[in-house]
Protein backbone atom coordinates (compact mmCIF):
# COMPACT_ATOMS: atom_id res chain seq x y z
CA UNK A 1 0.00 0.00 0.00
CA UNK A 2 1.25 3.50 -0.98
CA UNK A 3 1.23 6.12 1.52
CA UNK A 4 -0.16 9.57 0.35
CA UNK A 5 -0.27 11.17 3.68
CA UNK A 6 2.77 13.01 3.30
CA UNK A 7 4.26 11.42 6.70
CA UNK A 8 6.96 10.33 7.39
CA UNK A 9 9.14 8.12 9.61
CA UNK A 10 10.16 11.12 11.20
CA UNK A 11 6.63 12.21 12.06
CA UNK A 12 6.17 8.59 12.68
CA UNK A 13 9.05 8.86 16.08
CA UNK A 14 8.85 12.48 16.79
CA UNK A 15 8.68 13.26 20.36
CA UNK A 16 9.71 9.64 21.36
CA UNK A 17 13.46 10.48 21.71
CA UNK A 18 12.49 13.45 24.52
CA UNK A 19 14.17 13.68 27.58
CA UNK A 20 11.06 13.95 30.16
CA UNK A 21 11.69 14.58 33.85
CA UNK A 22 11.93 11.66 36.16
CA UNK A 23 8.26 10.65 37.69
CA UNK A 24 9.31 11.08 41.68
CA UNK A 25 8.12 7.51 43.74
CA UNK A 26 7.06 7.35 47.68
CA UNK A 27 7.14 4.00 49.41
CA UNK A 28 3.28 2.34 49.38
CA UNK A 29 2.43 1.41 52.71
CA UNK A 30 -0.68 -0.85 51.61
CA UNK A 31 -1.14 -3.98 49.30
CA UNK A 32 -3.77 -4.96 46.62
CA UNK A 33 -5.39 -1.35 45.60
CA UNK A 34 -5.87 0.01 42.45
CA UNK A 35 -4.76 4.40 42.07
CA UNK A 36 -6.78 6.69 39.18
CA UNK A 37 -5.19 9.61 38.25
CA UNK A 38 -7.18 11.49 35.90
CA UNK A 39 -5.99 13.87 33.83
CA UNK A 40 -8.51 16.18 32.06
CA UNK A 41 -6.48 19.33 30.22
CA UNK A 42 -4.03 17.12 28.91
CA UNK A 43 -2.43 19.14 25.61
CA UNK A 44 0.71 18.21 23.32
CA UNK A 45 1.04 19.16 19.64
CA UNK A 46 0.20 17.16 16.36
CA UNK A 47 4.15 16.49 14.78
CA UNK A 48 3.22 17.25 11.33
CA UNK A 49 0.45 20.37 11.49
CA UNK A 50 1.35 21.64 14.75
CA UNK A 51 -1.89 22.33 15.71
CA UNK A 52 -2.73 21.58 19.75
CA UNK A 53 -4.64 18.47 20.57
CA UNK A 54 -6.48 18.19 23.36
CA UNK A 55 -8.04 15.11 25.45
CA UNK A 56 -8.16 13.16 28.52
CA UNK A 57 -5.55 11.15 29.94
CA UNK A 58 -6.07 8.46 32.53
CA UNK A 59 -3.32 6.46 34.41
CA UNK A 60 -4.43 3.16 36.06
CA UNK A 61 -2.52 1.18 38.53
CA UNK A 62 -2.13 -1.09 41.05
CA UNK A 63 1.30 -0.35 42.99
CA UNK A 64 3.39 -2.60 44.58
CA UNK A 65 6.23 -1.47 46.14
CA UNK A 66 6.03 2.41 44.97
CA UNK A 67 3.71 4.91 44.01
CA UNK A 68 3.75 7.33 41.77
CA UNK A 69 4.32 11.17 43.09
CA UNK A 70 1.75 13.54 42.05
CA UNK A 71 3.72 16.87 42.10
CA UNK A 72 6.50 15.16 39.57
CA UNK A 73 4.02 13.30 37.54
CA UNK A 74 2.16 16.97 36.79
CA UNK A 75 5.41 18.44 35.82
CA UNK A 76 6.26 15.24 33.71
CA UNK A 77 3.03 15.22 31.54
CA UNK A 78 3.79 19.73 31.25
CA UNK A 79 6.15 18.46 29.30
CA UNK A 80 4.06 17.12 26.33
CA UNK A 81 2.31 20.55 25.73
CA UNK A 82 4.55 22.03 23.02
CA UNK A 83 6.07 18.61 22.25
CA UNK A 84 4.74 17.26 18.59
CA UNK A 85 4.15 13.75 19.06
CA UNK A 86 1.34 11.51 17.99
CA UNK A 87 -1.71 10.81 20.36
CA UNK A 88 -0.97 6.84 20.02
CA UNK A 89 2.85 7.43 20.85
CA UNK A 90 2.03 9.62 23.62
CA UNK A 91 0.17 6.64 25.78
CA UNK A 92 2.70 4.28 24.89
CA UNK A 93 5.11 6.53 26.17
CA UNK A 94 3.42 7.57 29.26
CA UNK A 95 2.88 3.94 30.29
CA UNK A 96 6.54 2.77 29.64
CA UNK A 97 7.30 5.52 32.05
CA UNK A 98 4.94 4.83 34.92
CA UNK A 99 6.37 1.83 34.57
CA UNK A 100 9.53 2.50 34.64
CA UNK A 101 9.35 4.99 37.65
CA UNK A 102 6.94 3.10 40.04
CA UNK A 103 7.40 -1.05 38.85
CA UNK A 104 3.69 -1.97 39.28
CA UNK A 105 1.81 -4.81 39.61
CA UNK A 106 -0.25 -3.96 36.52
CA UNK A 107 -0.74 -0.49 34.74
CA UNK A 108 -3.40 1.14 31.94
CA UNK A 109 -3.02 4.19 30.59
CA UNK A 110 -6.47 5.63 28.62
CA UNK A 111 -5.98 9.11 26.29
CA UNK A 112 -9.78 10.25 24.79
CA UNK A 113 -8.31 13.16 22.17
CA UNK A 114 -10.77 15.45 21.47
CA UNK A 115 -11.98 15.39 17.71
CA UNK A 116 -10.14 17.96 15.00
CA UNK A 117 -11.90 16.98 11.66
CA UNK A 118 -14.99 15.65 13.00
CA UNK A 119 -12.77 12.80 14.48
CA UNK A 120 -11.64 11.73 17.91
CA UNK A 121 -9.39 9.30 19.16
CA UNK A 122 -9.56 6.73 22.06
CA UNK A 123 -5.92 4.91 22.81
CA UNK A 124 -5.49 2.50 25.53
CA UNK A 125 -1.85 0.58 26.72
CA UNK A 126 -1.61 -1.96 29.27
CA UNK A 127 1.13 -3.41 31.49
CA UNK A 128 2.29 -5.96 31.29
CA UNK A 129 2.38 -6.33 27.27
CA UNK A 130 1.06 -8.91 26.00
CA UNK A 131 3.87 -10.47 23.24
Amino acid sequence: MTQRTGYTDDHAKSGLDHRFPAIDTWPNQFPSYEIIVDVPEFTSVCPKTSLPDFGVLEIRYMPAKLCLELKSLKEYLLEYRNLGIFQENIVNQVLEDVVRAAKPKWAVVRGVFRPRGGIGTTVEAKWPRKK
